[in-house]
This record gives structure tokens, C-alpha cells and sequence, in this order.
């Protein structure tokens, strides 16, 4: 199996683990897609500082040594690496799985917190967050011109985490209302006082004559009692007519 190596303290860029993705042309994006679908990938590019990416090139160096063929280049180069220098001097790589070998549907990769805990299986790592990627070289030559080194994603480790900016569709108003930092969350707890919330005391009989039905069945006699008496009162103007 495979040495894993873990490059330390990195930047993350566009990172799709969530689930697989592919590039859709149409859409001119990565699109979601199916694990089995054709160049279904878990990936997540990444920015390092020049001494991690020198770590990291050395490291590659030896793999592809170790794996060497004969036909093979004698050495492995920058460009047949998946670094890229900037021109601020930072170095950006990339790391992915497919989401498939031979058929065989490949796991999603581990990601954990900065204490080793795991992130619940929704969790979306976004770009600018600094984190730690596990991968195991995979030196390859399918080539003269396809050749190298690449970074098989095993593991990402969140060292700290960006939150996503909220998308706001609307520009500043001059003038207009502007929330106080803490106004938000004292209107959460005030939403929780007891101003509105019934207090039961110890005895409810008073709880429950508050929802006590009304007195229907009273009225109800009072009617029925009237309706008594109107029958008295027919019943003697009958008999008077008889009279």
C-alpha cells in the first residue's frame, strides 16, 4: 500500500468533496454527478508557501524514483508535477480521487476537524479555509506527453474554516436602518423571555377555569324553562277559548 503524506497548512481552493463532481462544458463548471459518470472526481486544489511545496516536490521526486520504469524520464520536472508556481511565489496544487476504479464506486474522502473529530457527511469546505490534505503519490506514464506524479486525495483536516459569504442581491441605502452587533441576538433572547408566556401557578384550578366552556347548557335551561311557562300560558288561552 501506498505511503501517505500529509502537506501541512495549506490553503484550500475549490474544493468539491462533498460528492463527486465532473466538468459539464455547457455549464462552463464543475457540475455534481454520479460516482460513476465519466471523470468523476472528489478533488480540492490547494495555495502553499514555497517551503511546503519544496517539501512536497521532493517527496513526489523520490515516489516517481522509486517507480521508475526504464522507458520512463529520467527525472520527474515541475511541469510534469500538478504544482504550479504564482507570481507572488506561492505554489498551487491540485489532489483528487476518482469516483470510480474499474467499476468499483470509491469511498468519499475522510474529513476531520482540527481535534480528529469527524465532519458530518454534508459538510462543504470552502475555498480559503487552511487545512491539511493526506494523499499518496501515484507516479504514472501513459506518454511522452502525460507523465508525472499525481496527489490521490485520502484525508482533509480543517485547521480553520471560512464561513461562506452570504450572497446580497441589493446595494448599500444611504440613510437606512443598520443592525447593531448585538441587536440580532437580543431579539433572538427577548423572543425566549417570559413576557408572553403564561405563568401556571402551583394551584390550576384557576388554569382551568381559564378554558372552562361557556355556560351554553344554562342559557340552555333558561330557553327551556321560557318555552315552560309560554306552554303554561297557551295552554290556559286554549282552555279559555273552550270557555
Amino acid at each position: 500500500m501506498a505511503e501517505t503524506y500529509i502537506i501541512e497548512n495549506v490553503e484550500a481552493l475549490w474544493p468539491k468533496i462533498d460528492q463527486t463532481y465532473a466538468f459539464d462544458k455547457k455549464a462552463n463548471k464543475h457540475m455534481p454527478c454520479g460516482p460513476r459518470d465519466t471523470n468523476a472526481a472528489f478533488s480540492v486544489d490547494f495555495r502553499a508557501d514555497s517551503g511546503t511545496a519544496k517539501a512536497l516536490f521532493a517527496q513526489m521526486s523520490g515516489a516517481y524514483n522509486a517507480n521508475r520504469e526504464k522507458s520512463w524520464p529520467e527525472k520527474l520536472t515541475m511541469e510534469a508535477s500538478p504544482l504550479v508556481k504564482d507570481d507572488d511565489g506561492t505554489f498551487k496544487g491540485t489532489s483528487n480521487i476518482k469516483g470510480a476504479y474499474s467499476g468499483k464506486v470509491t469511498l468519499k474522502p475522510v474529513e476531520l476537524d482540527s481535534q480528529g473529530n469527524s465532519l458530518p457527511d454534508d459538510f462543504e469546505l470552502t475555498t480559503g479555509s487552511t487545512i491539511n490534505i493526506a494523499v499518496t503519490f501515484v507516479p504514472y506514464h501513459m506518454s511522452k506527453d502525460n507523465w508525472g506524479v499525481s496527489l490521490r486525495l485520502q484525508a482533509v483536516q480543517v485547521i480553520k474554516y471560512v464561513t461562506r459569504p452570504v450572497r446580497n442581491p441589493f446595494g448599500n441605502v444611504a440613510g437606512g436602518y443598520v443592525v447593531e452587533v448585538n441587536e440580532a441576538e437580543e431579539t433572538a433572547k427577548k423572543a425566549f423571555q417570559s413576557n408572553n408566556v403564561l405563568e401556571v401557578a402551583e394551584d390550576t384550578t384557576d388554569v382551568d377555569d381559564m378554558f372552562e366552556d361557556e355556560p351554553v347548557k344554562k342559557t340552555a335551561k333558561k330557553a327551556e324553562t321560557a318555552s315552560s311557562e309560554e306552554k303554561l300560558d297557551l295552554t290556559n288561552i286554549v282552555q279559555g277559548w273552550d270557555d
